[in-house]
């Protein structure tokens, strides 16, 4: 059938596939360039169309080619004698399996995928940051291995069979690392000793993916099948069915213009339904797709936001899409973890941080690291794997081994890690901002020491799937944690809690407390301060007041007193979680304060006195 070939449009750039033919709007600076045409197949050239001078609109090149079978077709441009993959294209040709690929990449071929796509009634959960705990994953590493069990291994389909897993954990939201196309294979640098022209390094995996990509594609190599957009569709389906929601990071480089990103946010929003991004890479502009209409209800994550910002957000009375993402709570929060002098400020500002304008997401641990495992059982970084000679990822770990360094076999040190990892955990879901955890954390897995895992694509990344059942009490505990703050909205309130009686309940909304009520410790040397929570500031279901909350941090490696402030008439105190059920008991009768062992937090519920004992979810009867 004979092609006919007509102008085409500048807009919009790339190519689009149209009832009776193709646009191809090209951008370039050479005055020979054209688009080449392959069998899908074969992948043989059948045709080489030259774009016309005449046609040219400021440096875009137009063509619009009819009588195109589009789902036989793959393509490419040229320029020249070089062949120019589509760096806006909608999908490329699957079928390579990932990591194939050697140091010389060939040019992608580029594919129309069909605009056809039943949606159904898919709508965005919107669910608020208060109520939302997120799971960031690797979306290869996260079902790659063996004991996974999923049928699709390391593949969007196979995360989309983990659903279920992570709807029972309590998950909301999920983020995952890069899953634009992006190359496999690290390029080699100039810069980097162990790697030269004369004694090459060893192939790299690229496998995190923060490098310039082809934004508007999903990873091919992700898919399970030949069609990774349908399969992402999928999965963005599944994950809104399953009530939870998903966000992409994006890492942009410097020389990817504003309005190109604007593009490409708008794309995923549009044609895949995501629920937002976290945006990273150099000279992001958070307030323009904070600001485009498009956007408007789309969560956005970026490190910091201006003052600028921050007051149009809280003038416009719009709601909080936005969200911070910093390292600043990590860090703190492990040095107080692990008793280090100065911390009650750092760690008591971290715990009710949650701006009205903007979510405040915290976390411990995340891609880069080391996992929460890792965290209590090593202090310096092991990176050797990685052939840069353990000089690359940060020397700055704020952790503490327990005592030895690595894998323990001795029982003692296992349960201090096992106590510090709780503790953490305490840490991370009593604050008042949004919890994330990096996947595999809520059953212990390790990295093997690895802060900087990001051309590991093998057992150092791949999450071990059995140390949910060797670290069950573990597993077990996030679960309950998870569940106890989702039913308590006092410990997940939608804003700042101002440490005031602003609704004339008898209390302020939170209060630190120390060996004696009202009066924390907050000096240099103190490692141990008491938070109560004031349940009138926060409704249940039903519009009934929750509960009193008293949570006793003892991060020092003495046990301390910690006094329970009076509680309203015919309230009591009752046991509700512990780092250490066997070790803390209530006040014996007359008292109010308590004993809290070392290294310990232990929560408290203020219940009406029913004159029958009990406790809240799991844990040992009260005294």
């Amino acid at each position: 059938m004979e092609r006919g070939i007509t102008k085409g449009v500048p807009l919009p750039l790339g190519v689009q596939a149209y009832q009776n033919g193709v646009n191809f709007a090209y951008v370039s600076a050479s005055e020979d360039c054209g688009v080449v045409l392959f069998d899908k197949k074969t992948k043989k050239e059948t045709a080489r169309l030259a774009f016309r001078k005449e046609n040219r609109t400021g440096s875009v090149y137009t063509m619009f080619v009819k009588n195109i079978a589009a789902e036989a077709t793959a393509y490419c441009f040229y320029e020249g004698d070089r062949l120019v993959p589509d760096d806006r294209a909608r999908a490329f040709l699957g079928g390579t399996p990932y990591g194939s690929v050697k140091r010389e990449e060939p040019v992608r071929l580029a594919v129309l995928p069909s605009a056809e796509y039943d949606w159904g009634e898919d709508r965005p959960p919107e669910i608020p940051y208060e109520d939302s705990i997120v799971y960031c994953l690797h979306v290869r590493g996260f079902t790659k291995h063996a004991s996974s069990g999923v049928k699709a291994r390391g593949t969007f389909a196979g995360l989309a069979e983990k659903l279920p897993y992570l709807k029972e954990l309590g998950v909301t939201t999920l983020e995952l690392q890069p899953i634009y196309e992006f190359a496999e294979v690290e390029p080699r640098r100039a810069d980097n000793p162990y790697d030269n022209a004369e004694r090459p390094a060893p192939v790299r995996k690229n496998y995190w993916g923060y490098t310039r990509g082809y934004y508007y594609s999903p990873k091919s190599a992700y898919a399970s099948s030949r069609d990774a957009v349908t399969e992402v569709k999928d999965l963005v389906k599944a994950v809104h069915q399953n009530g939870m929601e998903l966000i992409l990071q994006f890492y942009f480089t410097e020389d990817v213009p504003v309005n190109e990103r604007l593009a490409i946010l708008r794309h995923w929003v549009l044609e895949y339904h995501v629920d937002g991004f976290h945006l990273k890479g150099g000279h992001i502009r958070p307030d323009i797709p904070a600001e485009d209409p498009i956007l408007a209800r789309t969560k956005l994550w970026y490190h910091t936001f201006d003052r600028e910002l921050e007051e149009k957000l809280a003038a416009s009375g719009r709601e909080r899409y936005l969200a911070e993402y910093r390292d600043a709570y990590r860090y703190d929060m492990r040095r107080f973890l692990k008793g280090d002098e100065g911390m009650i400020q750092a760690a008591l500002q971290h715990m009710r941080r949650n701006p009205a304008e903007y979510g405040e997401i915290n976390f411990l641990t995340n891609y880069d690291g080391f996992t929460l495992m890792d965290m209590v059982s090593y202090e310096r970084k092991h990176n050797e794997e990685n052939g840069e000679n353990n000089q690359d990822g940060t020397d700055y770990n704020a952790s503490w081994n327990c005592g030895q360094e690595g894998p323990a076999r001795r029982k003692v040190i296992q349960q201090l890690r096992l106590r510090q990892m709780k503790n953490a955990l305490l840490l991370l879901f009593l604050s008042q901002g949004t919890p994330l955890l990096f996947m595999g954390d809520e059953f212990g897995n390790s990295q093997k020491g690895n802060n900087n895992p990001y051309c590991q694509d093998n057992d150092i990344t791949w999450l071990n799937w059995k140390n949910k059942e060797s670290n069950k009490e573990l597993h077990a505990f996030v679960k309950e944690l998870i569940s106890l703050r989702r039913a308590h909205p006092v410990l997940r309130q939608s804003r700042e809690v101002r440490l005031m009686d602003y609704g004339a309940c008898g209390y302020p909304d939170a209060s630190y407390h120390g060996e004696a009520p009202w009066k924390p410790d907050t000096s240099v040397y103190s490692r141990q301060v008491g938070i109560m929570y004031c349940g009138k500031y926060a409704n249940k279901a039903r519009n009934t007041p929750d509960d009193f909350f008293y949570a006793a941090y003892n991060m020092h490696w003495e046990p301390h007193s910690f006094a329970l402030p009076r509680l309203p008439k015919n309230m009591r105190w009752e046991y509700c979680v512990s780092s250490r059920p066997e070790d803390v008991s209530l006040p014996e009768e007359g008292s109010s304060s308590v004993m809290v062992p070392d290294r310990c937090i232990c929560l408290f519920i203020g219940r009406e006195d029913t004159g029958e004992k009990g406790s809240e979810s799991g844990g040992k009867e009260p005294a």
